[in-house]
């Protein structure tokens, strides 16, 4: 018999999960909900429902804040996105979910840690990854990767009997063609009618954060983002102490106007491809902002090093290694990097597009004298005939013995 404690949501799923580890595996449980701003209609039916099933104790930890300050900012000061375009909303959140529950861990003297992920997802690689670096010597326990537990929960069917034999209320309800996952950065929408690439996405599930761009308001809206060392502080002039509250303003200036939609198929950390649809409204505005700021801000040499390591730092974050040297060293760098991208960014919001209008920054690199286009000007166009004579001097040399040059024909 261990002490455990479980990564608990209230749903079917970890409902069972902990009924399962009391009563088949004489585990003693503890019920974890780390609030990373997934719905929940009613807090005290959570955790009567947790001490049903027999939990030994039930916590409730609020982590969105964490979540914003702490995962969320230092990903978009590194402008990383997983293959491009997924903002990792999933991705982030995981870990602050598997350090609350090491953290009642230790308050109740456990040593296993279970979850509800699936063998073949991402999450479970997130939960591990992050309990083994934060606390080595931690067991893990993933019910799903359980052939016995498999067969004896061969599908949902087979879940809502257990439910019921045990007296765990259980939600009646219309099953949606797909599943999701909340909380204050995105939701996801993946599985289900969606596992066909060939059906358009965005049409199917049933947004809450945002809007479809053809339903937002034709009239475009203005919205101002200022920044701190890469650190958003203020939305449209307010200033925010809490980085959860300007997501949360930001969720709704962008989800009314269709921001932040995306439909994908990536490559998952255990070697499948899937298919997501995301929405992000809040985090998209952030990202256009920061890297309109950064053009303004941020010297070329330093940028491209920035965006050739992004790659890396989004991987990092997508498989779950948070928490290891050198993620510890590449936020140490971003850091540095970003201590002069300050100032405020107005965007154009309309129809699911974001626009810079307007870049202004104490920093700023970008001197008219020297850009203009007009006569004069303090760039002195001479200086450019040996720039080029010098940088064209090593492909000058190779020209000797290249093929490409016997592709120039002269008559």
């Amino acid at each position: 018999m261990a002490n455990v404690v479980l990564a608990y949501s209230g749903g079917l799923d970890t409902s069972v999960i902990l009924k399962y580890l009391i009563e088949e595996e004489k585990h003693t449980v503890h019920a974890v909900y780390v609030d990373v701003g997934q719905p929940c209609d009613d807090m005290k039916e959570v955790e009567a429902k947790a001490k049903m099933c027999g939990a030994a104790s039930f916590h409730n930890i609020n982590k969105q804040e964490e979540l914003c300050r702490d995962y969320a900012f230092p990903t978009l000061m590194w402008d990383a996105k997983y293959e491009s375009v997924y903002l990792m909303g999933t991705s982030i959140a995981r870990p602050v979910i598997a350090k609350g529950c090491l953290e009642v861990a230790a308050k109740v003297g456990a040593d296993h840690f279970a979850h509800g992920a699936t063998g073949k997802g991402n999450d479970q690689c997130r939960f591990q990854l992050t309990a083994e670096a934060l606390w080595p010597n931690i067991r893990i326990i993933a019910p799903w990767r359980d052939p016995k537990y498999r067969a004896k929960f061969p599908g949902r069917t087979e879940m809502i009997a257990y439910a019921n034999k045990h007296g765990i209320p259980i939600k009646a309800s219309v099953a949606k063609p797909y599943s999701s996952d909340e909380n204050c950065l995105h939701i996801s929408y993946e599985a289900g009618v969606l596992e066909d690439p060939g059906i358009e996405g965005i049409s199917i599930p049933e947004f809450t954060m945002c809007v479809r761009p053809e339903q937002a308001p034709d009239k475009p809206e203005n919205v101002t983002v200022s920044f701190e060392n890469g650190v958003p502080v203020a939305v449209n002039g307010k200033k925010y102490a809490s980085a959860h509250d300007m997501i949360r303003t930001l969720n709704d200036i962008g989800g009314r106007n269709g921001v932040g939609l995306l439909d994908m198929v990536e490559n998952r950390f255990v070697g499948m491809k899937s298919r997501g649809v995301y929405e992000a409204p809040g985090m998209t505005v952030l990202y256009n902002a920061h890297r309109a700021l950064e053009q303004l801000t941020m010297d070329r040499e330093l940028m491209h090093l920035r965006d050739r390591l992004a790659p890396e730092v989004a991987e990092l974050v997508y498989y779950g290694f948070w928490y290891c040297r050198k993620m510890d060293s590449l936020l140490a760098f971003i850091r540095e990097a970003q201590k002069n991208v300050t100032g405020d960014v107005t965007l154009k919001l309309y129809k699911g597009n974001v626009t810079p209008t307007s870049r202004k920054s104490p920093y700023s690199l970008y001197d008219e004298a020297i850009a203009t286009m007009e006569k004069g000007g303090s760039f002195n166009q001479d200086d450019s005939t040996g720039f080029l004579r010098i940088q064209g001097l090593p492909i000058r040399v190779q020209a000797e013995h290249a093929e490409w040059k016997k592709t120039l024909k002269v008559d």
